[in-house]
């Protein structure tokens, strides 16, 4: 398959889709490696993985619903256990963390954004070993005391949960948008 054409078939595969097996240990490394190839202006490399997997993945919905039940007292059984499932069903979730703090020469931002490419191109590597995956990030992305409990430091963001294994089912197509209905010419 061309490379275009491979891009061209990109798709998220549900995180509810996704069972065992999880990349092994080499094959983790060979996509963090691929992963790791992004625009990183300044050469910072402002970004860094945390692995959640086994019963980490427990561990982390346990702490979801708690934290749930405490900022929405109100919230039905049915919520906080959605919580409590989050991160149950991929067998591997690898969070993308992007390096925040005073830079006097690279903006917040261009890191923030070198984080979200690293992010994309896991999932492209993910697809292109054969597995499937899905970017999410929800509340607990930005609460301060989840971000706290996984040891991210003050001037870190949680840039996105990457949930990756075996797709269960064939990962729906979309709808895409019309990339000639995107582009417009600017004119001095």
């Amino acid at each position: 398959m061309t490379a275009l054409a491979f891009l061209d078939q990109r798709r998220s595969t549900p995180s509810r889709q996704l069972g065992e097996p999880a990349p092994s240990e080499s094959q983790l490394l060979t996509m963090l490696q691929a992963a790791s190839r992004v625009p990183d202006h300044g050469k910072r490399v402002p970004f860094r993985f945390l692995r959640i997997q086994g019963d980490a993945r427990h561990a982390l919905g346990e702490l979801l619903a708690a934290r749930k039940q405490a900022l929405t007292p109100e919230a039905s059984a049915a919520m906080i256990e959605k919580e409590r499932e989050r991160f149950s069903f991929a067998p591997l979730i690898i969070s993308v963390i992007a390096a925040q703090g005073p830079d006097e020469k690279i903006p917040a931002s261009e890191r923030y954004a070198t984080a979200a490419c690293v992010c994309f191109a896991l999932l492209q590597a993910a697809q292109a070993m054969g597995f499937g995956a899905q970017w999410l990030t929800g509340w607990a992305a930005t609460d301060s005391e989840i971000c706290a409990r996984l040891g991210l430091a003050e001037d870190e963001a949680l840039v996105g949960f990457i949930h990756i294994g075996t797709a269960r089912l064939e990962a729906p197509e979309r709808e895409r948008p019309d990339a000639a209905q995107l582009l417009r010419d600017w004119q001095p």
